[in-house]
């Protein structure tokens, strides 16, 4: 729930003497809570086709706030509590309906061989951490300490000096392409244990998968994965007799530890990126399965949900935009570790061979440049009929919330003509505080618990 914050009289009495405090009320009610929307300039007309009258037009200055207000709609919970949390329950319900149906995927995808996989980064030299022992005990750093859950030094370099963060930097860079070499080899390896060739596989099963990227405390992404095995048809048909959850995780197990992705030659060292040893591979049971130990549906999808909204920031303590200048940092309090990534990062963009990587419009993410969440088209729905519907159902409340039209006199399709451009972003103070406070009652929680499963 947001902090209650005092109230700016100025700007506030400056909104009330327009005149239009409830219709401001009613805008700002709108955004759902978004801190940082987009203010749009321009209008909208809507025309009758036949006789060229206006039926209604809507002027950006003739609204309360000055301009129309649209929802940022920003992934990051860092930029946008209001955004991020809408992106997460959606998110949720996209991998909710892959692993139980619903949502136009069929309810048998629950008996599908299913797994969640956890794909990490290779070591780039020795960090900060806690590892642990026989029964879970947490053992003292090679570092010689003891360091408690929490510490800002996790994650960071033992040695600065000798710890590679060139690789760690092409390793994000590269570990979209290396995904995509691991998803081709996991075919070709369900093929081969199941007998087949792999031109007809297809004709007898398919993978499908959803991720989500996560950085580690180090900097380094990996990935999180529900891997689903079904029919030629995908989540319609049913797999083949020989489709086994036992099959699904021995060739993932293979294809990962074959899965390459060549990088470039800097300054005559050649980098060849593979994932790391540590591979988590555990069976997803369903939603009603009673037992403590294992992995729920419900457990999976708003684990992979919560990291739907997170990047670089959060785990390492590194930017949420993009710099302009790498003076910039100077000014920034970061770790030393999170520094001399963006830095490495910043000067191999510079090099006229890794152009293509873009590592300086990505020095903030460390790198990395994929799609945080990704799936396959037959995995389930998309996030786009997700905010579509949501979109339609929101039309339809206003639509019975509002006064009973005339009656039309032909079914004619009316003519919209529109024309919008970009004001900037945000809220004055006078309605950021009226939006925080109208919204705080309404807020929501995030989608599901934040354990990892």
């Amino acid at each position: 729930m947001p902090a209650r914050t005092t109230p700016p009289i100025k700007h506030l009495a400056g909104l009330a003497s327009l005149g239009t405090m409830p219709a401001l009320l009613r805008q700002l009610r709108g955004l759902g809570g978004c801190g940082q929307p987009i203010r749009l300039d321009g209008h909208r007309t809507e025309i009758h086709p036949t006789t060229g009258q206006i039926l209604s037009e809507l002027h950006a200055t003739g609204l309360p706030a000055g301009h129309l207000l649209v929802r940022c709609n920003n992934r990051r919970t860092t930029r946008c509590p209001a955004c991020a949390a809408t992106y997460r329950r959606d998110t949720y319900q996209l991998i909710t309906a892959g692993l139980r149906g619903g949502k136009g995927t069929p309810e048998q995808v629950a008996a599908h061989p299913r797994v969640f996989a956890t794909f990490t980064a290779p070591s780039f030299g020795p960090v900060h951490n806690r590892p642990t022992g026989k029964g879970g005990t947490v053992r003292p750093c090679r570092c010689g300490t003891l360091h408690p859950d929490g510490a800002p030094e996790l994650g960071t370099a033992l040695n600065p000096e000798t710890y590679d963060y060139e690789s760690a930097v092409l390793w994000n860079a590269h570990a979209g392409a290396l995904w995509r070499r691991f998803s081709i080899y996991l075919r070709r390896e369900i093929a081969k244990r199941a007998g087949l060739s792999q031109r007809a596989f297809r004709h007898h099963a398919r993978v499908s998968f959803a991720k989500v990227a996560e950085y580690q405390k180090r900097g380094a992404v990996h990935f999180h994965a529900v891997i689903r095995l079904d029919g030629p048809d995908g989540g319609h048909t049913p797999p083949p007799a020989w489709a086994t959850v036992d099959l699904l995780t021995d060739a993932i197990q293979a294809a990962a530890s074959k899965a390459t992705a060549p990088g470039p030659a800097v300054n005559g060292r050649t980098h060849t990126f593979t994932f790391g040893k540590e591979l988590d591979i555990r069976p997803i049971r369903s939603a009603d399965f009673d037992g403590a130990t294992e992995l729920t549906e419900r457990a999976v999808a708003a684990y992979i949900a919560k990291y739907a909204t997170k990047g670089a920031e959060t785990a390492t303590g590194t930017l949420d935009r993009p710099l302009k200048f790498l003076a910039e940092l100077a000014q920034l309090d970061l770790s030393d570790h999170a520094r001399r990534m963006i830095r490495t990062a910043w000067t191999l963009g510079g090099q006229r061979d890794l152009e293509d990587l873009r590592l300086r419009a990505w020095a903030h993410m460390l790198g990395f440049r994929g799609h945080f969440s990704t799936k396959t088209r037959h995995y389930s729905t998309t996030l786009g009929a997700l905010r579509t519907a949501r979109a339609e159902w929101r039309r339809l409340q206003a639509q019975a919330n509002a006064p009973e039209p005339a009656p039309a006199d032909n079914d004619e399709t009316t003519l919209v003509l529109s024309h919008w451009s970009f004001a900037g972003t945000g809220l004055t103070p006078g309605e950021s505080w009226l939006a925080t406070t109208i919204n705080r009652e309404h807020a929501h929680p995030d989608a599901e618990g934040d354990n990892r499963p």
